[in-house]
């Protein structure tokens, strides 16, 4: 009864509506017809001011005056007497925006639910273990935070419980759940399991992970399309249309009710429900999906996206380099020369020094130890195992350590080269890795109607190629500065341009692209900041699904339109022929506005079409993913 009550109070017009219309049917029962006829014609004509006032504040804000019809259809009806008709349409004004209203929040569930998780006290443990409950914008990096079991974690973080699982769901889309050991990296947003744990802060709430996301939602939530300018421009032909056949009706017919019959069932509802309804449908799937909007305008520039380029490092690839194959030249085999590679390496700074003692535990390598290790910058490092001399490090430096021209490791990848005891023992191929979705992300992009895939890096031509190669990129652009890529944008032949980055170095041309896209898991703030399109997931497909989502919203946009106008149109033909009285044409043309938000809220499901592209790209995911283990590292 409460909840009743408080939605009540939420929809003012609507209830003085029906309360008017008890009373008047009241009057009219006790035989007072004309109390009745002033009571609810008074009433009528205060709802057309209201909608005067609120077309007069819309043209100031520079928008058009869609709700003439309404008004027009209310005043004609009152002049010829057809007042129950009037109170209708009142009704249907009222009860459209309340039906919007409604409509709109079921779309956005997916939105606020964000918002309605958002942490805001963190569990502080002091140095004897005591806990302190403290503001979540209180909590400093390298704080000690108890999350409870099914609590938020607060702030981003590193593990320092053994182990850990954790609902990932609201952030990843991700609905099993996941388990983190410790030492790994814990984000704000993900639901603790069963169990409390320890974080240790590495970064204020307001530039953690789920701070960044929730931001990006309030921008998301107040936007407004372009798309729904377009529908208040299409009223103004359908006004005039329907004006111009209403006197059309009156004229031919001699009887002004028949212009009454007519503007009831012509009423613009449609043009002004459906389209927001759409949008926040389809605002409210992209963040289900992993990938948040900032403004519903950009998702009718997503669904008209023609060129789609894309940064290669972070983006394309994983953004760290990886030990791809292991060759040897010596009476080694491949473990060997990576367990000696790793015993010096483990002692050194440098990142490719990091991929090679990852890759060792990886094959659960034994590495032994290293003495007398001598690191010579930017060249490699020389240390002493199991009484050997082993280097590791450039072509140039193994070649001065052998005597010897080292071999030259394949196009696309960077040799970590190693010698033993002043004799060339083989090497060690790196390579920042293509993502495994990343060829079945062109290949959709191109079902979808996408006309040209594109790489815009600042790396050298061969390595640009290679990884283009491997993607099924259609042109490639390498070695360029910030301002090249932007060049690059604005030069392209089919707009609009999607862009795709991850770093700081590709803000600029986020901001330049039709729709920028920010792979904002583990890319720059700079670059989400930046961006028109935000992917909260480190996968790389949901930008093709961004644009999918796009294409779909605005196509159930323009289906819920045309539905409306179509019915609408045949129901004022039908009322120019005298065959649909005032008062049952205003009840049918509620109808006519149910059924076009019924059909926008479509925008919130996924066609048949999309469910089965994603199934594609999955399993052409997994084939790749699956080819690409079939190659064994060590030979």
């Amino acid at each position: 009864m409460r909840r009743t009550a408080e939605g009540l109070r939420d929809y003012p017009v609507v209830v003085a509506t029906v309360a008017v219309g008890l009373l008047g049917g009241a009057l009219e029962l006790t035989g007072a017809a004309g109390a009745a006829r002033w009571v609810v014609s008074a009433f009528a004509v205060v709802v057309a001011l209201m909608q005067v006032r609120g077309m007069v504040e819309d043209l100031r804000a520079g928008t058009y005056g869609i709700d003439l019809l309404a008004v027009t259809a209310i005043g004609s009806a009152v002049a010829v007497g057809e007042y129950w008709a009037a109170l209708v349409v009142c009704l249907m004004l009222a009860g459209g925006e309340a039906l919007e209203v409604h409509a709109a929040g079921r779309a956005r569930r997916e939105l606020t639910g964000l918002l309605e998780n958002a942490p805001s006290t963190a569990h502080r443990l002091g140095r004897e273990g005591r806990i302190t409950e403290v503001p979540v914008d209180d909590v400093a990096v390298g704080d000690r935070l108890l999350v409870r079991p099914f609590e938020v974690v607060p702030v981003d973080g590193v593990l320092e419980s053994d182990g850990a699982t954790l609902d990932e769901s609201s952030l990843t889309g991700e609905s099993l759940p996941v388990d983190r050991s410790r030492g790994e990296e814990v984000l704000s947003g993900v639901v603790n399991g069963g169990e409390a744990i320890e974080v240790r802060a590495t970064a204020p709430a307001a530039e953690s992970q789920y701070q960044r996301i929730i931001e990006l939602v309030r921008q998301a939530q107040d936007s407004r399309a372009p798309f729904v300018r377009l529908a208040d421009r299409v009223a103004v032909p359908f006004t005039l249309g329907a004006l111009a056949l209403a006197v059309g009706a009156w004229v031919v017919s001699g009887d002004p009710s028949r212009m009454a019959e007519v503007l009831v069932v012509a009423t613009p509802c449609p043009l002004i429900i459906a389209a927001p309804v759409a949008f926040m449908g389809g605002m409210s799937r992209s963040a289900r999906n992993g990938v948040i909007v900032k403004s519903s305008g950009t998702l009718e520039q997503l669904a008209r996206i023609r060129t789609v380029a894309f940064d290669k490092t972070g983006t394309l690839t994983y953004g760290e380099p990886r030990v791809t194959a292991v060759h040897v030249a010596g009476g080694l085999d491949g473990r060997e020369l990576l367990a000696l590679a790793a015993a010096v390496e483990q002692y050194s700074s440098h990142p490719l020094a990091a991929a090679v003692v990852d890759r060792a535990r990886a094959e659960r390598v034994d590495v032994p130890a290293a003495t007398d290790v001598a690191e010579v910058p930017a060249h490699g490092v020389r240390g002493t195992v199991d009484g050997c001399v082993v280097a590791v490090g450039s072509a140039r430096f193994v070649a001065r350590e052998t005597s010897s021209a080292p071999a030259r490791p394949p196009a696309g990848t960077t040799g970590v080269h190693v010698a033993l005891d002043g004799r060339y023992a083989g090497y060690l191929a790196l390579a920042d890795e293509l993502r495994a979705e990343a060829r079945a992300t062109m290949a959709s992009l191109h079902r979808a109607g996408v006309r040209t895939t594109m790489m815009l890096t600042g790396d050298g031509e061969d390595v640009a190629r290679h990884i283009a190669e491997q993607a099924g990129i259609d042109d490639v652009r390498a070695e360029l500065l910030p301002e090249d890529k932007v060049e690059a944008v604005r030069t392209a032949a089919a707009h609009p341009v999607m862009m795709v980055g991850d770093g700081v170095n590709d803000a600029p041309v986020l901001s330049a692209a039709d729709v920028g896209v920010a792979m904002g898991a583990r890319g720059s703030s700079a670059a989400s900041e930046s961006a028109d399109v935000v992917i909260t997931v480190d996968d790389l497909s949901r930008s093709a699904r961004a644009v999918q989502i796009g294409r779909r919203t605005m196509r159930v946009a323009w289906q819920a339109i045309g539905i409306g106008v179509a019915m609408s149109v045949g129901l004022m033909v039908v009322a120019a022929g005298g065959m649909l009285p005032a008062i049952v044409g205003a009840w049918l043309q509620e109808v006519v506005d149910l059924a076009c938000i019924l059909w926008a809220l479509l925008a919130v499901r996924p066609s048949r079409a999309e469910r089965a592209e994603v199934a594609r790209v999955a399993a052409d995911t997994t084939a790749a993913a699956r080819s690409r283990a079939g190659h064994p590292v060590l030979t």
